[in-house]
């Protein structure tokens, strides 16, 4: 990347990686963060941005250094068991000099946190908060209508008679979110939202619980407990009203290890009010919320041994995907659902499928049935 001397630049970042969070630094640098997820922050200066699968980051730099050649590279952030421990990648940016002078001086490096630097990725995630009175700046709202504590996590899965499992005990490996490990509907004729759409019943369950059973989420011997570490699996939704206010804590548990999830809700941004780090207390980390600038997000990171709380209006009608953007933890089943009911107007409902949608199991006949009447007698 080449830049001119004494201008500023507006790089964004989006971490693809499947698995890893992102330590990233340009040497000798400073960056000043103008947006996350696609909302303003208050510009917030740093030297190092922490990036989670599935975020993005806006950052000003101003190429403010002597004549030469600069590495930017990027390094994994993660906790638990490291899957890629060594690894950094790396480009240059170099200062394009128009007396068309040469320099013999290597590319400086930047030095870049260890791999298990939980304290370095909190103080960035944690020191974000939005610019209030920025476009589409919306106040958080006070008065909320549904709160839930969903705990996220790694578990097993029992391993099937002939086969050879490689997790631990010799299963699978799995996930969960209040002790349900999520299975996309199979054998359905319909998907999810277009059961919603025909309000037709036998595809998912709405009963997804507001609460885990308690326990002591983060206490380390839960990697090696046996018992409670496998969820059943299923297909469920939590079902929401039109324009309802969420609260929901989620909760990091120590289960297989401890590792940072980053939370990603579809069809929404969420308000980021707290996070920390134990087990969440309610008397004690209400108090810590931010209700007058919190940053905003659609993926929150939400700490290894720790918690993150989120808020947001539920005016988007539909079924919408709640997962870890960890790539196996989400094939594991660390998801689930939202169903938003619809508003009292058809511009707050959902509107119908396209007509040239691809279509799976519904011959073209019963999908026109649908079309015209949307009556579920088409199937009768």
């Amino acid at each position: 990347m080449k830049v001119k001397q004494g201008e500023t630049y507006l790089p964004r970042m989006i971490n693809a990686a499947l698995d890893s969070h992102l330590f990233f630094k340009l040497a000798n640098h400073i960056f000043t963060v103008v947006a996350v997820d696609a909302s303003y922050t208050t510009p917030y200066l740093t030297d190092l941005i922490v990036i989670a699968p599935g975020q993005t980051v806006d950052a000003l730099f101003t190429a403010n250094q002597s004549n030469g050649s600069y590495y930017m590279a990027a390094a994994p952030y993660n906790v638990g068991i490291p899957v890629f421990d060594k690894t950094t990648t790396r480009a240059i940016v170099v200062y394009d000099n128009d007396n068309n002078e040469t320099t013999t001086q290597p590319a400086i490096m930047p030095v870049l946190p260890i791999i298990k630097d939980t304290a370095a990725a909190f103080t960035f995630y944690s020191n974000l908060t939005s610019l209030v009175g920025a476009p589409h700046w919306v106040p958080v709202p006070r008065n909320v209508d549904e709160r839930m504590l969903i705990t996220v996590g790694l578990g097993l899965e029992h391993c099937t008679k002939d086969a050879i499992c490689e997790g631990l005990n010799r299963d699978k490996f799995s996930a969960s979110m209040n002790n349900e490990s999520f299975v996309f509907p199979k054998g359905k004729r319909f998907s999810m939202l277009e059961a919603f759409y025909y309000n037709v019943s036998g595809v998912f369950d709405t009963d997804f619980p507001d609460h885990p059973l308690w326990f002591d989420f983060v206490d380390p011997s839960l990697a090696d407990d046996y018992e409670i570490m496998y969820a059943p699996k299923s297909t469920k939704a939590k079902r929401l009203k039109y324009n309802s206010t969420v609260e929901i804590v989620y909760q990091n548990t120590a289960f297989i290890y401890e590792i940072n999830h980053p939370m990603h809700i579809h069809g929404y941004n969420f308000y980021v009010l707290a996070q920390g780090f134990g087990n969440f207390n309610p008397t004690i980390d209400q108090a810590k919320y931010n209700l007058i600038n919190p940053q905003i997000r659609n993926t929150i990171a939400v700490s290894a041994g720790g918690w993150a709380v989120i808020r947001f209006t539920a005016n988007n009608p539909g079924v919408w995907f709640v997962h870890c953007h960890v790539g196996d933890h989400l094939e594991w089943g660390l998801s689930m659902t939202f169903e938003v009911e619809n508003g009292p107007t058809p511009s707050t409902s959902l509107p119908p499928p396209p007509i040239d949608m691809p279509k799976c199991d519904v011959s073209a006949n019963m999908y026109k049935c649908m079309l015209e009447t949307s009556k579920t007698s088409c199937f009768l």
